[in-house]
């Protein structure tokens, strides 16, 4: 046999073994050199990380638009240039001296906003550079300031400074260095990482270029974009639309914003729907990281969140409609003051409110007040819509409808019931009270139709607890009698707030008399004791119309996205629906009736007939209201502040509310006219108003009609033609 064939050693154990050798070798480098590095430069880098920080702040971005219910823009923003400054985390008043010393040149800066104050402080800071100046003013006691003064409050040398500046002698400034105060000012204001406007009114394009050229030079200034509310209707509606903040969060709701993620310089609504809405309209801001090194200077930033505009509101304003109704109310308040001048001394105003009684939606809302002008000065109307909501006036026969119902329902009267208004109500220690003419025996409809005011003192009788009237005998009611009238007034929105979407403390609730007398509470019943908004007498004939439903008037119908690239609607966030604040207690009978009589004062010879009955195609039902008042006269002092009163003249407050169509209505609306002359009819400026409203009303409707008739007829023979 052959020899054996030797079997072969592996080499591979071995070649490992080197392997894991060779490994060892390089994590134990690694390990001496990071010790080393912890040994040595450890606390060196320590510090470093401790001197580099990450601060986030949120740059404002456009609030959002809004449209009136047929998509016209009635709120919009406009790009603005813009020359803005960013403050590092640290920074002092000689650094922004020198900058804007360096920025004046370059812009023109309004200097109307500079304090007293703020050329002190100049003064002090420029004549710090010396140091002499400031040692001149102070004794050598007096530069410092010890901690026994601090405890005691005592001045400090700079406030001692302050007071030792003569305006006249040391703070006689040129126009350059007004501008460069100016520049500071804002510069002082600006809060650290976060952007602050120094111009953005008037930049022009020669400004935003010289700026932008010597940015190296001007740490933390900027040149951008901004905007401002713009507004495609001019004054219409203004009051209700509001106003945004052009100098940061109000002082005295600081903390109500910064507890919401504001900044200090973020502009917000302050009025009106800007601040009803604020937090729809405020948008979603972008959001930037910047990495801040040992001298807190800025070394880095980056957007971590794209800003996003805010959304859109839709109204319920007709803006056509409303422009329209201002027009109506300004012509015949100037007829009514330039035809009548004598009677109608004390009448400036005039408001009217139309909405949607089944969806509480705000069609149009106008008040104009008249002046008459002085020392020379042409007349002119002054917008006073606000004045729907919050001035309150009485009002009148217009609110019969809820006394009538409020009969019904407390049993007092039926049906059909029958009361003699041929005789005057005489209570002792009461002046009679009648109606302003003989209406013989009625029931409770025509009680409407002619206005009744005999009808209605019988009701608030009854309703105190007296069913039988005897003349000259004292009124005895019972205890609670007026609140029980109220609470039936309330189920209508008489004498509450309406609810209406504005900020709470704009609306009022009317006001309510104290002296619970015998004559007060028919007064009650007639309008005449109580007093309501125009906004609140839109609710109560609207609950009346849409068969007893009390509905949260809105001037908000829907909220969208921004559609930033369209410019146009986005998506629907939020669609608002009919808000039911109650439905009375009254029966659909009894609301029948009452409809039935509203509708009479507009139709049958009622009190409304003339201006409506005679001279419209279409049906509507309501009531007209005259309440008399009185318009006091005061003695002043040479200051202006009132002494006494001296004696008082008898004026009217002429009121209307309505709805239309009479059977299925779509639209109700209130007038309210204070302070006329007694007209005695010659000049109803109710009824012209409330019925050139309805004319406008009825006439854009008939347009929009044809308009979507001619365009349906268009796009059908566009078909036509793409088909053959």
């Amino acid at each position: 046999m052959g020899k054996k064939n030797k079997k072969k050693k592996s080499h591979l154990p071995f070649r490992l073994n080197v392997l894991f050798f060779i490994i060892f070798l390089m994590f134990s480098g690694v390990v001496l050199k990071l010790g080393m590095v912890q040994i040595l430069h450890g606390a060196e880098a320590q510090e470093e990380i401790n001197r580099t920080t990450n601060d986030i702040t949120k740059t404002p971005v456009p609030r959002g638009k809004m449209y009136d219910r047929f998509g016209n823009i009635i709120v919009d923003n406009s790009p603005l240039y813009a020359i803005t400054y960013t403050p590092p985390k640290s920074t002092n008043q000689a650094k922004h001296l020198e900058i804007a010393r360096k920025l004046a040149p370059m812009i023109e800066k309004n200097t109307k906003k500079v304090t007293l104050r703020d050329k002190k402080d100049y003064w002090i800071l420029v004549n710090n550079e010396n140091n002499e100046a400031i040692k001149e003013r102070l004794t050598v006691e007096e530069q410092t300031y010890t901690k026994e003064e601090e405890e005691t409050d005592a001045k400090t040398p700079y406030e001692i400074l302050l007071d030792r500046i003569d305006p006249e002698k040391d703070l006689q400034f040129s126009d350059e260095e007004l501008e460069i105060i100016a520049i500071k000012r804002e510069l002082d204001s600006a809060y650290s990482l976060s952007p602050h406007i120094i111009k953005n009114e008037g930049v022009t394009l020669k400004e935003y270029a010289t700026v932008a050229e010597n940015l190296d030079e001007l740490p933390g200034i900027n040149v951008s974009t901004d905007w401002e509310r713009d507004y495609p209707f001019g004054g219409t509606f203004r009051n209700y639309l509001g106003s945004v903040s052009m100098a940061g969060v109000p002082k005295d709701e600081k903390d109500y914003f910064m507890s919401r993620g504001y900044s200090l310089n973020d502009r917000v609504g302050t009025s009106g729907l800007e601040e009803r809405y604020e937090m729809v309209l405020k948008g979603q801001k972008e959001q930037i990281e910047h990495t801040v090194n040992s001298d807190q200077e800025v070394i880095n930033s980056e957007v971590i969140q794209q800003g996003t505009r805010g959304n859109d509101l839709v109204l319920t304003v007709d803006m056509e409609l409303q422009k329209r109704l201002d027009e109506i109310v300004q012509k015949h308040l100037k007829e009514a003051i330039t035809r009548y001048p004598g009677k109608n001394s004390n009448m400036s105003e005039a408001m009217v409110v139309m909405l949607e009684p089944d969806t509480g939606e705000i069609l149009a809302v106008s008040g104009q007040k008249y002046n008459r002008g002085e020392n020379g000065e042409k007349p002119y109307f002054q917008d006073f819509s606000l004045g729907a909501i919050t001035q309150q006036y009485a009002p009148g026969s217009t609110v019969k409808g809820a006394t009538v119902l409020a009969g019904y329902d407390s049993g007092v009267i039926n049906y059909g019931t029958l009361i003699n208004d041929n005789i005057a109500i005489e209570l002792k220690s009461t002046k009679a009270k009648d109606s302003y003419k003989d209406l013989g025996t009625i029931n409770e409809i025509q009680a409407l139709e002619k206005s009744s005011n005999v009808y209605m003192f019988h009701i608030a009788m009854r309703i105190a607890g007296n069913p039988t009237y005897v003349r000259n005998a004292p009124m005895k009611f019972n205890d609670g009698s007026f609140q029980v009238m109220r609470d039936y007034y309330s189920q209508f929105g008489l004498g509450v707030k309406t609810g209406i979407d504005m900020p709470a403390d704009t609306e009022s609730a009317g006001l309510q008399g104290e002296d619970f007398q015998a004559g007060n509470i028919m007064d009650l019943a007639i309008g005449q004791y109580d007093t309501y908004t125009t906004m609140q007498l839109a609710q109560y004939v609207s609950t009346i119309a849409n068969d007893g439903y009390r509905i949260q008037p809105r001037l908000v119908k829907e909220v969208h996205e921004p559609d930033v690239q369209n410019k146009e609607l986005g998506p629907v966030i939020e669609s608002y629906s009919p808000n039911v604040l109650n439905k009375i207690s009254m029966s659909q009978t009894d609301i029948d009736r009452v409809q039935r009589g509203f509708e009479r004062v507009y139709q049958s010879n009622g009190t409304a007939y003339y201006n409506f009955g005679k001279e419209v195609d279409y049906s509507v039902a309501g009531k007209t209201g005259t309440a008399q008042a009185r318009v006091y006269d005061i003695s002043r002092d040479e200051y202006g502040n009132a002494i006494d009163v001296t004696g008082f003249t008898p004026v009217e407050n002429l009121t209307l509310v309505g709805y239309s169509p009479a059977d299925d209505p779509e639209v109700a609306f209130a007038v309210v006219v204070p302070n006329t002359g007694v007209m005695n009819g010659q000049y109803p400026i109710n009824t012209h108003i409330g019925r050139d409203a309805m004319n406008a009303y009825y006439d854009l409707k008939e347009n929009r009609a044809e308009a979507m008739k001619e365009k349906k007829s268009e796009d059908e023979m566009e078909d036509e033609a793409t088909e053959e």
